[in-house]
């Protein structure tokens, strides 16, 4: 069983950069899993926004959605067991629950198994 901490969340103005965090513990060998960010804005779906997995044979591989490319980095570090998302230019449409996901898949597009509890960003305009 993985558990996973986000933190990092808060209110930002518009432009302004956030880094979240999640640890994770249990469940084994970290480096296995892909881990992700996803987020759900009120009255919306949980979207995939990125992820990072890692393969013997491929190394890291890193997977963006669109909305976040270009303004979002995700890494991880395995030696703490934790991934982060960087984010900059932030928009108020970026105002969501930001959710860290784990999942045994080679695949850094993943669809996540293990959720965190979420953290809350809220960017003003």
């Amino acid at each position: 069983q993985v558990q996973l901490v986000e933190s990092g969340g808060g209110l930002v103005q518009a432009g302004g950069s956030l880094r979240l965090s999640c640890k994770a513990s249990g469940g084994g060998i970290f480096s296995t899993y892909a881990l992700g960010w996803f987020r759900q804005a009120p009255g919306k779906e949980r979207e995939f926004l990125a992820g990072i997995a890692w393969t013997v044979w491929l190394g890291y591989r890193t997977a963006y959605a669109d909305s976040a490319k270009g303004r979002f980095t995700i890494s991880r570090d395995n030696g703490k067991n934790t991934v982060y998302l960087q984010m900059t230019d932030l928009e108020p449409e970026d105002t969501a629950v930001y959710y860290c996901a784990a999942e045994q898949t080679p695949s850094p597009t993943m669809t996540g198994y293990y959720w965190g509890q979420g953290t809350q960003v809220t960017v003003s305009s």
